[in-house]
């Protein structure tokens, strides 16, 4: 099996959101057991296992270093990216994944269409998410929210980049809360008034991800939450920078289409390559 890191969401190696890319060359997956060795091997936050069905027709799977995940953003825009760069994938493709089926426009740019987008559940008395991440006493302007493009993560709104910043996240207490409500993630996020649409971070220490440079998904679902509270239009392009604390700045562009689908985008950057002996 041949595999490859790939920094998703960059056009500039050791940026962005690196993820491993398993290509395999069988009619079938490897056992489980093996592809969690292999993503805890490769030690990236997801690494996916590629089977190839034609040049439009793919299913991927997922694999953090602690378990399987239905769906993951930036490794399916590696993924992508790296099949059209080897000249295995272009134009619109169809992509099957635990999360269901989706349309992936492979080029340069890859975009990803996500997973209906809904509002899972409000969380109506926030106090224990905000302690978790070290901020106390602080009543947020917009609803704390678990909205879902195929994952359910947890919408946080904070004041401005300052407080972004400044975070100490306690991963015990997030990894906790997380669980309690079913959720993959603490998604925090804030206005700059800048050229993007938020500046974000985002928490995962349930599926061991203390925190991640650019994640496909939770965008996009912080895509339909800023849409739901009325801060952006329901039509359009949008962006969010993700990383600069890491220092990995990343841009995860999202769309909306007129019939309401979102879609995920951006480019890739493919940094090293090997083969597995297993």
């Amino acid at each position: 099996m041949k595999y490859f890191i790939v920094d998703a969401f960059t056009d500039q190696p050791f940026g962005g959101n690196p993820a491993g890319v398993v290509l395999l060359d069988s009619e079938t997956f490897p056992k489980e057991e093996l592809m969690l060795n292999i993503a805890a091997e490769l030690r990236f936050s997801e690494t996916a296992f590629v089977r190839r069905h034609s040049a439009q027709e793919f299913t991927i799977r997922y694999f953090t270093p602690k378990d399987e995940v239905d769906l993951c953003g930036h490794a399916t825009i590696a993924s992508f990216s790296l099949l059209h760069h080897k000249g295995l994938a272009y134009g619109p493709c169809l992509c099957h994944t635990k999360a269901g089926d989706l349309y992936i426009e492979a080029g340069e740019k890859v975009l990803m269409q996500m997973a209906k987008p809904r509002i899972v559940a409000a969380i109506n008395d926030p106090e224990e998410v905000y302690q978790a991440l070290g901020v106390k006493a602080y009543r947020p302007a917009m609803p704390v929210q678990i909205v879902s493009t195929g994952l359910p993560d947890i919408m946080i709104p904070l004041r401005d980049v300052a407080m972004l910043q400044s975070l100490r996240p306690d991963m015990e207490a997030i990894a906790m809360i997380t669980r309690k409500y079913d959720a993959v993630s603490y998604h925090v996020f804030t206005f700059a008034g800048d050229e993007h649409t938020a500046h974000v971070r985002d928490f995962a220490p349930l599926y061991d991800i203390p925190e991640e440079s650019a994640t496909g998904t939770a965008n996009a679902a912080l895509t339909h939450y800023l849409q739901k509270n009325g801060r952006i239009p329901s039509t359009g392009d949008f962006s969010f920078l993700q990383g600069e604390v890491m220092g990995r700045p990343s841009v995860v562009a999202t769309r909306v289409a007129p019939d309401g689908i979102i879609y995920v985008g951006g480019t890739a950057t493919i940094v090293a390559k090997g083969e597995l002996l297993v």
